[in-house]
């Protein structure tokens, strides 16, 4: 019989793969910024995650016409989807990987919040405590009010209320639709809006030169890291998994530093250290009382 812990332990082993996924298709975002327009890169990391998802809900025999895709719950998700998308490409292509990581790690805070007032589940003074003391190592990192701080990091914090958005609707979704039917759903609504955005900014949806080995990658992780996402919130509870974003952040400042010679300084790896802490604290204590 599966418990309640083990459920909870699946959860977070499939967020914390899924951040190692988008970590990488981060990467590749911001190489695909920085040659092309981030609405170009937004609708091909669109176009290439719509194929993948259609594609495996094919496979799978998923219903692609299915009624439920028009719940109220769905338009929501498919809103939260195209606001973290827009937020999270303008963010990798003009800040710093590790910043960027950074701002997302307040997702937990918004999610569980709203896993609390929308969902009705029950979290423990301890886990709010751990909760709020990562949120402070997040602040350490971002340093608003000083003169590093970066007005663009905005872009960021809109994409981690759309991710917030997005995982609290998953949990409240049809628990039978599959998890790539409800990933080519939410690519067919959104990516009519990112080939509008093109048109609007750059009057083309495509660039005159594709590279076409950075558009696979970073569609093919982000389609990977999206799964395994829908995977974790759905096997336990959000408020369980959520603060394991945090993993994200420690996968984007490695990655800064090796692919875009970012160097973190003291107070940015004091804030990840407090950050990694309150998630290891979290889960502890919650295995600790299912003992």
């Amino acid at each position: 019989m599966t418990t309640p812990t083990s459920r909870n332990a699946r959860g977070i082993w499939l967020m914390v793969a899924s951040m190692a996924a988008f970590a990488v298709a981060d990467v590749f975002v911001k190489i695909s910024a920085s040659n092309i327009a981030p609405a170009q890169t937004s609708f091909l990391l669109l176009a290439g995650g719509w194929v993948i998802f259609t594609g495996l809900a094919l496979l799978q025999r998923a219903p692609l016409l299915d009624r439920r895709a028009f719940l109220p719950v769905m338009l929501w998700r498919y809103l939260a989807e195209g606001v973290a998308a827009l937020g999270m490409v303008l963010a990798l292509a003009n800040v710093p990987l590790s910043s960027v990581g950074a701002i997302l790690q307040a997702t937990p805070l918004v999610v569980t919040a709203g896993a609390v007032l929308i969902l009705g589940e029950v979290v423990s003074w301890r886990r709010w405590s751990a909760i709020v003391v990562g949120f402070v190592g997040v602040l350490l990192i971002v340093q608003p009010g000083t003169a590093g701080f970066n007005a663009a990091a905005l872009w960021a914090v809109l994409a981690m209320a759309g991710l917030a958005g997005r995982d609290l609707t998953t949990r409240v979704a049809p628990q039978s639709m599959a998890g790539a039917a409800l990933a080519a759903f939410t690519m067919t609504a959104i990516l009519p809006f990112a080939a509008l955005w093109c048109l609007l900014s750059e009057g083309a949806i495509l660039p005159p030169v594709i590279n076409w080995p950075v558009v696979i990658a970073m569609s093919g992780f982000g389609a990977v890291g999206y799964l395994l996402i829908i995977a974790s919130v759905r096997a336990a509870e959000v408020s369980v998994v959520s603060p394991f974003r945090y993993s994200r952040l420690i996968f984007l400042l490695i990655f800064g530093m090796v692919f875009f010679s970012e160097r973190p300084d003291v107070v940015t790896l004091l804030g990840a250290a407090i950050i990694i802490a309150s998630g290891i604290y979290t889960m502890w204590r919650d295995r600790l009382s299912k003992t």
